[in-house]
């Protein structure tokens, strides 16, 4: 298990008025992580990434959910935790990060994916680790249809999710949005990704680049 995986900042300093702690979310295939690297660029920031393939659960959950739900649940919340919790231990005042996660987000696959008796077990746990934990000083939240997400999933061929069914996804993509709609931990920026192209049009890029350095407070939509 990778403890925290970074990208160390360049010499440039980060830009005036840029977060420094911002975090990129959204729903399996969004393409916040390949956001979150051109952002880390972009702030001269280091970056944090979830671990997602190193889950061994996690191909056994997609053929077998009920089965193996609790297992890959709970090696993605020790995983978070071991990776915020350095995170939070680092100076921040060195510099800025960029993560493709929050901590706050595991509870929406363990809303979805355990059973009554487990996800009791999991609330009872989830306040002990989260209180040591440094939050965000901007989310950015990235939405996008299933019909598209399905399109992003197949592109970038990842084997164990070639599987992953579209009402899955469906009901992820309603729990996100139920989740984001009651959040105000953070400062937050809602992004409609379906006809944003964030890695090829450098024009469509630089806008959000420049809503994520300006925006300090409240929720704000964009791309509706």
């Amino acid at each position: 298990m990778s403890e925290l995986t970074v990208n160390e900042p360049g010499t440039a300093a980060p830009a005036a008025g840029a977060s420094r702690y911002v975090a990129i979310e959204g729903v399996i295939g969004v393409g916040k992580t390949t956001l979150a690297h051109r952002l880390a660029r972009s702030l001269s920031a280091s970056l944090v990434l979830e671990v997602v393939e190193e889950n061994p659960f996690l191909p056994r959950f997609y053929d077998d959910p009920d089965a193996y739900a609790f297992q890959t649940q709970m090696f993605f919340l020790l995983s978070r935790y071991r990776q915020q919790l350095e995170l939070s231990q680092r100076d921040l005042f060195a510099g800025s990060v960029v993560a493709d996660y929050v901590f706050a987000k595991d509870q929406i696959f363990a809303t979805i994916n355990l059973g009554e008796d487990e996800l009791s077990l999991y609330r009872s746990i989830v306040p002990l680790l989260e209180a040591r934990l440094s939050r965000p000083d901007l989310v950015v939240y990235l939405q996008a249809t299933t019909e598209v997400l399905l399109q992003r999933i197949k592109r970038r061929g990842r084997p164990f999710e070639r599987d992953i069914a579209s009402e899955y996804l469906e009901t992820l993509s309603d729990a996100y949005n139920h989740f984001f709609f009651h959040y105000d931990d953070t400062p937050l920026l809602i992004v409609n990704t379906n006809e944003m192209d964030l890695v090829g049009s450098d024009d469509e890029y630089e806008r959000l680049l420049e809503m994520i350095r300006a925006h300090t407070s409240g929720t704000q939509y964009v791309g509706r």
